[in-house]
């Protein structure tokens, strides 16, 4: 790695003026301060900000810590904080979690060693303790998820009103038989969103006994896959699905395609997210599409102002953005007879 010393012994300059002349410092000369930036990119030195934070610089770097990058709810929001972020001169690193509230610790403790100068974070359901004390010392805000242990400053969207519009949607079209496949509600997306479901079933007079539920990991494909091949086996079977994220999403509408489900014929969808092949699948996914880019957007600029202004201020903050149902042509009333689920060669 190349050093001021050898910048330094390069010009046949001492290591105090390289120094100074690459922090800009007026006693330097304009031509000097020229000379030794020329050398410097030329030779390819980096600042050591470790040394530059110690002697009282500001970092301008900003975690974020979310669950899995391959989910586009998350790759969407670092790309989107990314672009914002560079715009105000900060850089953004990200670590993923696999929803492992140690994994989460390790790099929490990473990020903290690293004096970052704040921390955008999806937390896991449960994060350790010493996550919360760790993020005291930090300017962070939680997004999409939140958890009281980790603060009060978080930006999210309605999870209970985007699941009751879409069961909403299915009650109304006149089914009586709707399953649910939605992320485990030890998450607080996962339960405001069983919650949502829930309510549109009871607004809509029907009974508990009318729905059928699978939970599980928000982020896994298969577990859409799987849960929807149990929801459709039996006398009881769902008219009527309504999805709880967009991995759940992808994986459900792989399997009904694989079993020769015709939708809405068989079956009526409503998913969540939307997908740039939402549009197009089938017949056309009705979906709940949700403003994510905007949240993103909001959530890093107000970590940027309080960066900038107030980096100690812990008043609690809380910005919520609906989701919006899309309708397509997925969801159908049901028919009069519910006609045997269809599968490819039978």
């Amino acid at each position: 790695m190349i050093t001021t010393r050898d910048i330094a012994e390069h010009l046949q300059l001492s290591v105090s003026t390289v120094g100074r002349a690459l922090a800009d410092d007026h006693r330097i000369s304009e031509q000097t301060k020229f000379r030794v930036r020329q050398a410097a990119a030329e030779m390819g030195y980096v600042a050591n900000r470790a040394a530059r934070m110690m002697r009282g610089a500001a970092s301008n770097v900003v975690g974020l810590v979310i669950p899995d990058i391959r989910n586009s709810f998350y790759s969407t929001i670092a790309h989107e904080l990314s672009k914002d972020m560079e715009t105000q001169g900060f850089q953004l690193i990200l670590s993923e979690t696999d929803d492992d509230r140690m994994v989460e610790l390790r790099h929490l403790r990473e990020l903290s060693a690293s004096r970052v100068a704040g921390i955008i974070i999806v937390p896991t359901a449960r994060p350790h303790g010493e996550s919360g004390k760790l993020l005291q010392a930090i300017p962070h805000v939680q997004l999409l998820r939140k958890h009281s242990s980790l603060g009060s400053q978080w930006f999210g969207v309605d999870d209970f009103e985007a699941l009751r519009q879409a069961t909403t949607h299915l009650v109304e079209q006149g089914h009586t038989r709707i399953g649910y496949v939605g992320g485990s509600a030890e998450l607080p997306t996962g339960a405001e969103r069983l919650k949502g479901f829930r309510s549109a079933l009871s607004e809509g007079n029907l009974p508990s006994r009318a729905s059928r539920i699978e939970l599980g990991p928000p982020s896994s494909v298969e577990h859409g896959r799987q849960a929807v091949r149990r929801l459709l086996t039996g006398r009881s079977a769902p008219t009527a699905i309504a999805l709880g994220s967009i991995q759940l999403t992808l994986g459900t509408l792989e399997e009904l395609h694989r079993m020769g489900v015709r939708v809405p014929g068989d079956l009526s969808v409503v998913g969540f997210g939307d997908e740039p092949g939402f549009s197009w699948w089938g017949p056309g996914l009705t979906t709940i599409g949700l403003p994510i880019q905007a949240v993103a957007a909001g959530c890093g600029l107000w970590l940027m102002r309080r960066l900038s202004t107030k980096p100690d201020d812990d008043t609690p903050y809380t910005s919520v953005s609906p989701g919006a149902l899309i309708v397509r042509g997925s969801t159908a009333p049901p028919a009069n007879v519910r006609r045997p689920v269809r599968r490819k060669g039978s």
